[in-house]
């Protein structure tokens, strides 16, 4: 795959109301983040420009939740509660892609995933991203 090349995923919530497909890197490198409401839905997301998003069914089950500034855009399934995606604060022409809600990708997958410093977060802070730490998985024997 040529680096910049991206191919089409299929995404939904858990009870499949919400559907979307997106455009994204093939080589996936989530990313969470440590402010109030990412530590509490912890969830490794994915990044990608506005435009690389559709939603294909649902889209009147989403509720948007936004908090303190109002920049980030969060989105959640109405009726399973799941968030798929989310209008990102730090850079709001992206979207914040919910790896878990991605057919075919395993979000346990991934060995170690860097978490941004959200309690710091670049907007309030010159502009300059900090990683907090690394969230590390390893499986159990025989998984």
């Amino acid at each position: 795959m040529v680096e910049g090349e991206t191919i089409e995923r299929r995404g939904s919530c858990h009870c499949g109301a919400v559907r979307f497909l997106v455009q994204m890197p093939e080589v996936l490198e989530p990313r969470r983040c440590n402010c109030s409401i990412c530590a509490m839905k912890g969830a490794a997301m994915v990044d990608v420009p506005l435009a690389a998003l559709t939603i294909v069914e649902g889209e009147a089950m989403l509720v948007v939740y936004t908090f303190n500034t109002h920049e980030a855009q969060h989105r959640f399934c109405g009726r399973c509660g799941i968030h798929p995606f989310h209008r990102t604060r730090a850079e709001p022409d992206k979207f914040g892609i919910n790896i878990a809600c991605l057919e075919g990708v395993d979000p346990y997958a991934f060995a170690e995933v860097p978490v941004n410093d959200g309690t710091r977060h670049a907007n309030d802070h010159g502009g300059v991203s900090r990683v907090a730490g690394v969230l590390r998985f390893e499986p159990a024997e025989g998984r």
